[in-house]
């Protein structure tokens, strides 16, 4: 059994995407109402603020 490949929630890009390794361990996962997502590291620093204040993804 595989995990599921990462996909960053905000614009899609693909974490198995990524040729830079540190890129690729600069993503982030956030688990909401047993869901988990994932943001790749550019989406993760546009919304950090939105992240740390714990807002509804509808607010971002």
């Amino acid at each position: 059994m595989t995990a599921p490949e990462a996909t960053c929630s905000r614009c899609g890009r693909a974490r198995s995407d990524e040729r830079d390794s540190l890129a690729a361990l600069s993503w982030v996962s956030t688990r909401e109402d047993g869901r988990e997502r994932w943001l790749c590291p550019h989406c993760a620093r546009d919304h950090a603020r939105d992240i740390e204040a714990k807002l509804p993804d509808e607010y971002w």
